[in-house]
């Protein structure tokens, strides 16, 4: 009755590191690769998207914006 423990013990270790490898590949096996064609969240058409010049000059004006508010707060005080 007391070496069954001890005998058990390395087996389950050995299971389990053998389980670990198996389970991971048999996980990148079922998924499905993710070509390059396919885009995240819906596809917007490229006429009816703003140009990264405009992103960054509304994002340039919104910094300038909070620049001058954050300004006109510190001459206030």
């Amino acid at each position: 009755e007391v070496p069954l423990p001890k005998m058990l013990a390395p087996c389950l270790l050995r299971r389990a590191i053998l389980t670990a490898p198996f389970i991971f590949v048999v996980a990148l096996l079922v998924t499905e690769p993710v070509r390059a064609d396919q885009e995240a969240g819906t596809a917007i058409p490229a006429e009816s998207r703003p140009c990264v010049d405009c992103h960054a000059f509304e994002f340039m004006q919104r910094a300038l914006q909070d620049l001058k508010k954050t300004a006109y707060n510190l001459d206030t005080r």
